[in-house]
């Protein structure tokens, strides 16, 4: 039998700002496209806001006659982005095989992945804890055995639900839901659809595979598939060309004001993405770092490096980059990511600029990696660990 969750991000826009300002978390808030415009759109609210009907695309004019105390934020969508990347990234701990539906959710095939005597249940719950204490976001998951059922449980139970859905319970949980919560049936849609008499995805199936083939084509056989809780369409990951970047970041159980201890986190990070670059074959020019303070101010940092795949060129370069730019205040979350695969990119700050010495060549020999990669793959990852690494306290480390 297939596994496959949907993970989809609660609110995700408004959670992201509210992540970083705490004062927006118990009041009705929203991101809106332009909030000094009264025509400026709602793109995301909270559920505060949704109590009070404030749904995405309305105006903010509509939005403050049903709120007036709603509170609106600008976006900023490359926040956003580092916020998707960051559980995108958690998420491929769980299984290479996920496809993003957009930025803030995806399809993870698990078949295979699940540990043994696990309930899938149970798995979803622990992705649920990971995402929300390194990234501060909520989420809800959806789970079956296709990807069209994934995501209606998923969109069954919101905010931080997770629900099963199974072909066996399609019918009492799917065919009484209005056909408009259908997945991929839109308001023009369902106009047409309720015009002929098709108010419930039961109807669908009511109505006939041939009937709505000859009214809608090839869409009206995918929405007699779809009612039936049918679904052939794979879990289809991007290409590993396409890959840009490979980064692992965690929020530390408590806040890092010692270099030494940053050191030895910065150092499984280092280990992790060195192990997932190898994987994919990948080797990266450049390493960069983000430091989230306590107060959740973000900097982020970046040096170029010979291409590497390797853990210790990470992780010397990610130190150097930290102690250069770190300010002396409380440390909340430490990242660490590799990028510029395929070749040297136009030059910039190198790791030997760092450190004031001439640029040198570096001989990377990655067959001791291999070896452990092999041993780990074997036997699990904690049966060989760095002896950096062995007496560290810091739970927020991954592993």
């Amino acid at each position: 039998m297939k596994l496959v969750f949907l993970v989809d991000m609660n609110a995700f826009f408004i959670s992201c700002e509210t992540v970083r300002d705490s004062s927006l978390a118990d009041v009705p808030a929203a991101v809106a496209g332009d909030p000094e415009r009264r025509s400026g759109i709602i793109l995301t609210a909270n559920y505060a806001a949704r109590a009070y009907g404030v749904r995405t695309t309305m105006t903010t004019y509509q939005a403050k006659r049903l709120c007036p105390a709603l509170r609106l934020v600008s976006p900023d969508h490359a926040y956003y982005a580092a916020c998707s990347r960051s559980v995108m990234a958690i998420l491929e701990r769980y299984t290479p095989v996920l496809e993003r539906n957009s930025i803030d959710e995806a399809w993870l095939d698990l078949t295979g992945c699940l540990p043994a005597g696990m309930e899938p249940v149970k798995l979803a719950g622990g992705i649920m804890a990971v995402i929300r204490e390194e990234t501060g976001l909520d989420c809800s998951i959806g789970i079956s055995e296709n990807k069209f059922l994934a995501k209606m449980a998923a969109d069954m139970k919101k905010p931080r639900g997770i629900t099963a859905l199974w072909p066996s319970e399609v019918r009492q949980k799917l065919w009484p839901l209005p056909v408009g919560e259908l997945y991929g049936v839109g308001r023009k849609m369902q106009e047409k659809l309720t015009s002929r008499g098709i108010v419930t995805v039961g109807d669908l199936v009511y109505c006939g595979e041939q009937t709505l083939k000859a009214r809608y084509g090839k869409w009206g056989v995918e929405l007699y598939a779809h009612a039936l809780g049918k679904d052939s369409s794979p879990v289809t990951p991007h290409q590993q060309d396409a890959m840009k970047s490979i980064g692992r970041s965690t929020t530390l159980a408590e806040d890092v004001t010692d270099c030494g201890q940053a050191a030895k986190v910065l150092l499984a990070l280092s280990e992790s993405v060195g192990e997932r670059a190898r994987r994919h074959r990948k080797k990266g020019t450049t390493v960069h770092i983000a430091i989230k303070y306590a107060d959740f101010s973000v900097v982020t940092r970046q040096a170029s490096v010979p291409a590497t795949d390797l853990p210790v060129p990470i992780y010397e370069t990610a130190r150097v980059l930290f102690q250069k730019h770190w300010n002396g205040r409380p440390v909340r979350l430490l990242g660490v990511t590799l990028s510029g695969f395929g070749g040297e990119e136009n030059r910039q700050l190198s790791f030997a600029d760092l450190l004031g010495r001439p640029t040198a060549p570096v001989r990377q020999d990655g067959r001791l990696e291999a070896a452990v990669d092999c041993i780990r793959a074997k036997y699990g990852r904690q049966t060989i660990q760095r002896a950096a690494l062995l007496d560290s306290k810091q739970k927020g480390t991954p592993f």
